[in-house]
């Protein structure tokens, strides 16, 4: 077990230029060098990879305090958070070239988009993504969001490998049709066996740590994949309303909170 001083951390979102470079450090370090990430905008030289959504977004960092910040080595887990009511006319989400997000923009409640989680190698399987998540649910209260989206992603693109998980969160953990959203057109059908093909054991040995941490807390997948190519991964849509949580996942959010 990874024992961690929790003492060490600092949690808050970016406040300059320097930490969202932070950010993108720890996310080229991540994304582009551990699974084979590009884009455009991925500054190979600087070590950074971003996008032109980062300066809507709060990034919302773990800062291990023993780490050089000159070298923008101190940031060690990121979260990018977009809540709606930052949008604007016309403003669009991160996802939303990849999933038809009408049901949730028709709602009328309160949106926040999720995404670029990431944790620095030498601090997985410790105490780094509890505190993400904590700090992420205190966001969440303190600006009354009502449903927590985003894209989540199984490494790789080749849609075999991972047959049996898109079966089993289509047939499992579908959207309700009221939160439904949908991948658009060209996106990859999860329907891929029937239901009773679906060998639960298999499937969920495939789904990623952070996928499944959403479906423990209530969490629901859109209608189809997208298969983003240049970030070398297979997207889903989750959807976390959080009026829909049971008590025991809703203690996430309020225990010690107030």
């Amino acid at each position: 077990m990874n024992v961690e001083d929790t003492s060490i951390f600092t949690l808050r979102l970016a406040r300059d230029a320097r930490d969202l470079r932070a950010a993108q450090r720890l996310r080229y370090r991540v994304f582009v060098q551990e699974l084979g990430a590009s884009g455009p905008m991925v500054d190979h030289e600087a070590e950074l990879e971003r996008d032109d959504f980062d300066p809507v977004f709060d990034h919302l960092l773990l800062i291990d305090q023993r780490r050089d910040p000159d070298r923008l080595e101190d940031v060690v887990g990121a979260y990018r958070l977009l809540p709606s009511d930052r949008l604007g006319a016309g403003g669009q989400f991160y996802s939303e070239s990849e999933f038809d997000l009408t049901p949730l923009r028709t709602s009328g409640r309160k949106l926040l988009e999720l995404g670029r989680s990431c944790v620095h190698p030498d601090h997985r399987g410790g105490t780094a993504m509890f505190h993400l998540w904590n700090a992420l649910a205190d966001y969440v209260l303190e600006r009354e969001i009502e449903i927590l989206f985003g894209a989540a992603s199984f490494h790789g693109v080749e849609v075999g490998p991972l047959t049996q998980s898109l079966a089993y969160l289509h047939h499992h953990h579908l959207a309700p049709e009221g939160l439904r959203v949908k991948a658009r057109e060209g996106g990859q059908r999860m329907d891929l066996l029937p239901a009773g093909a679906v060998e639960r054991k298999a499937a969920m040995a495939g789904i990623p740590a952070l996928i499944k941490a959403y479906l423990r807390l209530g969490g629901f997948v859109g209608e189809g994949a997208w298969i983003d190519r240049a970030f070398n991964t297979t997207d889903v849509c989750l959807v976390m309303d959080t009026a829909r949580m049971s008590e025991r996942h809703r203690g996430f959010y309020t225990k010690g909170r107030g």
